[in-house]
């Protein structure tokens, strides 16, 4: 079976590393072109590029995709049985589609139909869910809405931060495509439409990554940190300085007092800093609950300790985090 693989992040390189390690045909390599980055905005290549470049397997690196008529010519020289999309970020057109005689199918990090989009790792922390998934699917010219193939229900660690679930599902989705295209070589795949409603998994933008203390429960409050890690972080002010979140704890009120029964949580704010020192870390008072700070950045400073923050800089009892 000849496959042209089509991805660009680390979650998607897994999957190319898996079927390159099984031995597989890929006969092409599609990802995205080199962006710059960093301070230096050098060019940097995609992980699954540099994965490809280390196997020397083909690699097409289109602008587009949809008007693309050398591209697709390109691929249609390449006569692939069966495209494969990790995380490739487009949605491909019909006359893309249609090239390999057995189809286009997708490794997408939730349990279809529910998160639809580009973020459902992302969300499904957010949320709260305590479970997930991946599914392998069909494409079609819809945003994740094409029949289902194969899925798999992974749990949702209470303290996982979304990063730490991107690794466990890029390993996840890898071993199932594998599994679906044993499936698909042997004709005893299944094709199961999606019904009922969906929900979506829309972008992450900036806005959402400030801290609500005064309308965002405890829980809440330790669900963002742990979505947005570690593609942005969280922050709050303190003093006019910009401070980031990058792992939080929920405490209930009545364990915080039963420890710290000399404080007075009752009357202090949401966002109002409870205890803070270098022995026993950085609490604040959230809606329902206590925020234990666990690790801690400092406004042009390194992400660190709460321990090791608290040594450098003074936080007072009463300092409101804004």
């Amino acid at each position: 079976m000849k496959i042209l693989f089509m991805g660009t992040p680390d979650f998607a390189r897994d999957s190319l590393e898996k079927l390159y390690e099984n031995g597989y045909d890929i006969c092409g390599v599609v990802t995205t072109p080199d962006r710059p980055a960093g301070r230096g905005m050098k060019l940097v290549s995609s992980p699954v590029k540099e994965y490809a470049i280390s196997k020397n397997l083909k690699i097409f690196q289109p602008e587009k995709i949809s008007n693309n008529k050398e591209f697709k010519e390109e691929i249609k020289n390449l006569a692939p049985d069966l495209v494969c999309v990790v995380s490739y970020g487009v949605i491909l057109p019909k006359s893309f589609l249609n090239i390999p005689k057995l189809g286009c199918i997708n490794v997408h990090p939730s349990m279809l139909p529910k998160y639809r989009g580009s973020a459902p790792i992302q969300w499904a922390v957010l949320n709260g869910d305590k479970t997930t998934g991946v599914t392998i699917m069909y494409l079609n010219e819809e945003m994740d809405a094409g029949d289902i193939i194969n899925q798999k229900e992974v749990e949702i660690g209470e303290d996982e931060s979304s990063g730490e679930l991107w690794n466990r599902l890029s390993k996840v989705g890898a071993d199932l495509l594998l599994f679906t295209i044993k499936q698909i070589e042997q004709g005893t795949e299944k094709r199961i439409p999606q019904v009922g409603e969906y929900t979506l998994a829309p972008m992450l933008n900036k806005e959402m990554s400030k801290i609500n203390w005064k309308e965002k429960k405890a829980e809440e409050i330790k669900n963002l940190v742990r979505g947005l890690n570690p593609i942005m972080g969280t922050y709050t002010f303190l003093n006019g300085k910009k401070i980031k979140f990058w792992k939080v704890q929920k405490i209930e009120n009545d364990e915080f007092i039963k420890e710290n029964n000399n404080i007075d949580i009752k009357n202090a704010k949401e966002g109002e800093v409870l205890l803070a020192n270098e022995k026993k870390g950085l609490f604040i008072k959230a809606i329902n609950g206590v925020i234990s700070v666990l690790e801690i950045q400092g406004e042009n400073a390194k992400k660190m300790s709460i321990y090791d923050f608290l040594r450098g800089n003074k936080i007072q009892e009463k300092d409101i985090f804004e």
